[in-house]
């Protein structure tokens, strides 16, 4: 809670603005804030983002043995792909799911990794006090993109929370699952393994995808709860959180032009990443 409490917190909502972007814009501009907020020339930061259908595949999907049989199926599923350069696998990308990034500094002194995790798990919990005790954080098996800070209901995955650092920035990434059925973007990601290993043995174990071990927060809650219901929530908890001190509004002139140098290196890295198979 230490880390949330805090005297100013910036706002920067773009879930309606990005979601026709690719998901590529919205790492630089993780990256961008990792800088800013890192070198105290902003405030800490929660951005919201949502994307248009796109599969983000990890390093390793790109390089299952059949992906050239596998990403046919996704697109005709009507969805995108790209493939980000940190670590992770695979995860779906839509208009039902709201990602959250909080971006803090270590200036004043050093985050570790479970901290930041923590950080986020308590975030979503203040988020959801109808459910709060009952959510929960450990890896689903059968999931897609497991991690020891998975988060369920009832033994049922709705969000995956991720890490990146840079420039004495840490963004902590979590993908909210509210709208929609999370098994059928589980089975998207099943199909994905199935075609793209077809049964072959390889060195990295690729996860067995279960789909009903996997719900969005309107299914487990049990009442409709919109990507925008939830948009609100972040806002008015960001005031609560910094005794109604929120900056609004996103980057200014000069923060567009660091945004434009991490976007070139993204892009860059991602074409490079593609080239080398």
């Amino acid at each position: 809670m230490s880390n949330l409490l805090l005297p100013q917190w910036r706002f920067i909502d773009e879930s309606m603005s990005v979601n026709n972007r690719s998901a590529l814009e919205s790492f630089a501009m993780d990256d961008t804030l990792c800088h800013l907020v890192g070198q105290q020339m902003t405030v800490p930061t929660v951005r919201t983002w949502v994307h248009d259908e796109t599969v983000v595949l990890g390093i390793q999907d790109h390089r299952l043995p059949h992906i050239e049989k596998a990403l046919p199926v996704l697109q005709e599923a009507g969805y995108k792909t790209i493939v980000r350069n940190s670590g992770g696998l695979a995860v779906v990308l839509d208009e039902g799911i709201l990602n959250i990034s909080i971006i803090l500094s270590e200036q004043e002194g050093s985050i570790d990794i479970p901290e930041g995790y923590e950080a986020m798990v308590e975030f979503v919990r203040l988020l959801f006090p109808e459910v709060a005790e009952q959510i929960e954080a450990y890896e689903i098996v059968g999931s897609y993109c497991p991690g020891t800070y998975d988060l369920s209901i009832g033994g049922k995955k709705f969000a995956g929370i991720s890490q990146r650092r840079l420039r004495q920035g840490v963004a902590i990434q979590v993908y909210l699952c509210v709208e929609g059925s999370g098994a059928e973007r589980a089975r998207l990601i099943r199909d994905l393994y199935e075609i793209g290993l077809q049964g072959e043995e390889t060195k990295f174990v690729y996860p067995e995808i279960r789909p009903e071990v996997m719900a969005s927060l309107s299914e487990l809650i049990g009442e409709p709860l919109t990507v925008s219901d939830v948009g609100i929530r972040v806002q008015l908890l960001l005031r609560a959180l910094s005794e109604g001190d929120v900056q609004m509004g996103s980057f200014t002139p000069e923060e567009i032009e660091l945004y434009s140098f991490y976007l070139n290196r993204v892009v860059e890295r991602n074409e490079k990443m593609l080239a080398r198979g």
